[in-house]
């Protein structure tokens, strides 16, 4: 295989100016709302040709938030202390902070979003 694994993710949202307006606070991005035939999506940012995968915020009734059921995403940063400080503000709760994953693979944090999801963030420092 020449490519990464994950090609696109969907996090479920119940509010999405909510949920937009927590994720653009805590990565400091814009977020493209369009609604898809009664699918509401919140596209984050993509770039072709970089690594790592983009994704979409999701409203939709079959679309259920959950800080314990389903996939965990990470997002990729930096320095995630620098994410991690924005998200109480933002709305979103610590479940794990900064720690380090251990054998050279850098630093992991858990939180919840404002809809209740459970993410992750990881960086090399």
């Amino acid at each position: 295989m020449e490519h990464n694994m994950v090609g696109w993710f969907e996090i479920p949202v119940e509010d999405m100016e909510r949920a937009r307006k927590f994720y653009e606070e805590v990565f400091d991005i814009s977020i493209s709302v369009h609604d898809l035939g009664g699918i509401i999506m919140g596209w984050f940012p993509g770039f072709q040709g970089k690594t790592g995968s983009s994704g979409s915020l999701v409203k939709h009734e079959m679309y259920i938030p959950s800080d314990t059921a389903g996939p965990l995403l990470y997002f990729s940063c930096k320095d995630l202390a620098v994410e991690l400080a924005k998200v109480t503000n933002a709305g979103g709760s610590i479940i794990q902070q900064k720690k380090e994953i251990g054998g050279g693979h850098g630093f992991m944090a858990l939180l919840t979003d404002t809809e209740g999801n459970r993410i992750a963030l990881h960086s090399l420092k």
